[in-house]
């Protein structure tokens, strides 16, 4: 696997978090790793992207890469079209892609928003992008209530689209789970139609580079580098 495609559920669960404790593992075990986003939105020109915070995440080695960067928070279409700025292009995206798995071992592109959130005018979407490349795709969930219908739809548009799932993530497990968190965590593989992979606790993102390499093995499975265990931790809290 050289490049695995990292989609969300939503926006703003933890998909940039994910995508940093998936490169930390990585380097760990010694790969070059590069993280890809294709269209970066809603930052300023000096502020770091989520490329970059995850690379920053993952640890010194990891390579922050973006296509392209639109001013406003919105869907990278509408968001370049405002801003009077050509789209980034599912070709494009995979086109740039290719250069970099030439150089690196796994290149984690991150996508904005949902899985059919828009990259151009045309249509086109990071699920176009996984097409193209033929790329699997890890799905970043929220566990809380509502989660269960947008991660079987994502399952879905998926698996219509001839693209593997690569697995589901919990992108931020709270500190007090309550009773939807606790019952969701056992039914979201079957929605997806793929194996739960792991759980980031929330506010991971604020631990410091060193720390969060560390534990970052806890939160993800062996298929992802790590030694969480989906059976242990269903049992757990269900």
């Amino acid at each position: 696997m050289t490049a695995l495609v990292v989609t969300g559920t939503n926006t703003d669960i933890g998909k940039t978090v994910v995508t940093a404790a998936v490169a930390a593992l990585a380097r760990a075990a010694g790969r070059r790793v590069a993280v890809f986003k294709p269209a970066q939105t809603g930052v300023g020109p000096t502020e770091p992207g989520d490329a970059h915070v995850a690379a920053r995440l993952a640890g010194e080695g990891v390579v922050p890469v973006e296509l392209a960067r639109f001013p406003e928070p919105l869907a990278p279409a509408t968001s370049a079209r405002r801003a009077g700025m050509p789209p980034v292009t599912p070709q494009a995206a995979a086109d740039a892609v290719r250069k970099l798995e030439a150089e690196y071992d796994l290149v984690l592109v991150e996508g904005a928003g949902g899985l059919l959130v828009r990259l151009d005018d045309e249509g086109g979407t990071l699920a176009d992008v996984a097409a193209l490349l033929d790329a699997p795709v890890l799905v970043v969930a929220a566990p809380a209530l509502g989660t269960l219908n947008i991660v079987q739809l994502t399952g879905e548009a998926l698996r219509a689209r001839g693209l593997t799932t690569r697995g589901v993530v919990i992108g931020a497990w709270p500190d007090e789970p309550g009773l939807a968190e606790r019952c969701n965590v056992g039914e979201l593989a079957e929605m997806a139609g793929a194996p739960l992979l792991g759980a980031v606790p929330a506010g991971a993102g604020g631990l410091d580079p060193a720390e969060f390499g560390t534990r970052a093995s806890q939160w993800l499975a062996p298929e992802l580098g790590g030694t969480w265990n989906a059976e242990q931790f269903t049992a757990d809290r269900t």
